[in-house]
């Protein structure tokens, strides 16, 4: 690519950093490491590296000495990984030679062989920040490549307590709370769970077909363009029937068999092709039941959605389901995925997370439903004959309380005041 014109796009980019607003993320950043963000399109990847720079800037460190480079601009469609070291170039001679600059590249994966050379520059102790969008950045070919020379980030849409940051709420909403600050928390909560958190997403009236242009990036550049697919209409179907077996843990079998019954002609590779093309894309993420057999675990996992405004665009009743994968979406925020499950072995527990022996029920509300209350809470004391002592949670959409049954303690908690208790 021609050296004079990357050298204006780099400057052209420039501008996006220094002209964001920056709201502070949630993340603890060391100064000396270097970090690879990964997770969904539009999650704030890219806010975290500017985050970086105003850091730096703060510190005394000259802008001249900051590469940033976004790799989804469309004057670098035709960029090749030699023209990488050319990028490095430009960055020399901008900072001076007796600087080393600090390298944030943004989507490198969308250039073949990006790995090795980012490998060599860490080698070499630049800084180097770098973002992807699609899980395969991490397999194990290019994990064994960066050499441990990265550290893993993975970034969420906002928590809610972000979410508030963002809307100018700051207060201590766990405190004692006038009616109007309760009122005010509820009604923040009810937009957050409806329409999700892409930080994007606060500042925009239009909240609905925000998602959907979001949406429509993943499917047809993530999934479908990504991987050559052109069978769209499967990738669709089954992304509407696993929205709508969100909650229920769901087979490849039994999905092709959905499918089947529908009318369409899939093979049950085909679908497990398709539905880890979505997973690559952050779009979807499993979770295990930790009570299955191994091969069990691996091929009946229940399915979430990475955030619960895409998961209601594709359900007309959403509430039940939304609420379950917002607790989903938190647990792994807060424990990492592969360290949150389900149970379902005679007893089904909506989640466990083993290092804490935390049971996890969710259900809109119990406390007027004697069923679902009798459901609910038998399932704690049942997972109590598997695993003793566990400490039981039921959230639930505003109900409060502390119940008892067979013996066992169970917090009813609201889940707005369950996502604040995060911070604590």
């Amino acid at each position: 690519m021609n050296r004079d014109t990357l050298k204006q796009i780099m400057i052209d980019q420039k501008e996006t950093y220094l002209n964001n607003t920056i709201i502070t993320r949630q993340y603890l950043l060391e100064e000396n490491v270097n970090y690879c963000f990964v997770g969904i399109r539009r999650t704030g990847k890219s806010y975290l590296m500017y985050q970086q720079i105003k850091q730096l800037e703060s510190k005394g460190v000259p802008l001249s000495q900051i590469v940033y480079v976004n790799f989804e601009d469309e004057r670098l469609l035709e960029i090749k990984v030699t023209d990488l070291n050319t990028i490095l170039e430009i960055g020399l001679e901008m900072s001076g030679s007796a600087n080393k600059p600090y390298l944030f590249l943004d989507e490198i994966p969308n250039i073949n062989g990006w790995e090795k050379f980012v490998r060599r520059i860490a080698d070499m102790k630049y800084r180097i920040n770098i973002t992807g969008s699609n899980c395969k950045m991490l397999s194990s070919e290019i994990a064994s490549t960066l050499g441990g020379r990265f550290i893993i980030m993975n970034v969420y849409p906002y928590s809610f307590t972000e979410y508030l940051t963002a809307n100018h709420r700051e207060k201590n909403y766990l405190d004692v709370i006038s009616t109007q600050d309760r009122a005010d928390v509820l009604s923040l909560y009810n937009e957050y769970v409806t329409f999700g958190a892409f930080p994007e997403l606060v500042d925009i009236k239009n909240k609905r077909a925000f998602l959907s242009s979001i949406y429509q990036t993943i499917y047809l550049g993530d999934i479908i363009t990504r991987n050559k697919i052109s069978n769209d209409f499967a990738i669709k179907l089954i992304l509407k029937k696993i929205a709508e077996s969100v909650t229920k843990p769901l087979s490849f079998s039994r999905l092709t068999n959905i499918l089947k019954s529908t009318g369409m002609a899939i093979g049950k590779q085909t679908v497990i092709n398709y539905v880890g093309y979505m997973t690559d894309s952050y779009l979807l993420f499993t979770l295990q039941n930790y009570a299955a057999k191994l091969v069990d675990k691996e091929t009946s996992p229940k399915y979430y959605f990475m955030d619960t405004g895409l998961l209601g665009l594709m359900l007309l009743d959403s509430k039940s389901a939304q609420l379950e994968n917002l607790v989903a979406i938190e647990l792994i925020r807060r424990y990492g995925v592969e360290n949150v499950f389900f149970f379902e072995n005679n007893v089904e527990i909506d989640f466990y997370i083993p290092s804490e022996r935390l049971a996890i029920q969710v259900s809109l509300q119990v406390l007027d439903d004697i069923d679902t209350k009798e459901r609910e809470t038998r399932a704690f004391a049942k997972l109590n004959n598997f695993i003793p002592d566990s400490k039981c949670i039921l959230i639930t959409n505003s109900e409060e309380t502390n119940l008892e049954y067979d013996g066992i303690d169970i917090e009813v908690i609201p889940i707005w005041k369950w996502l604040l208790m995060a911070d604590l």
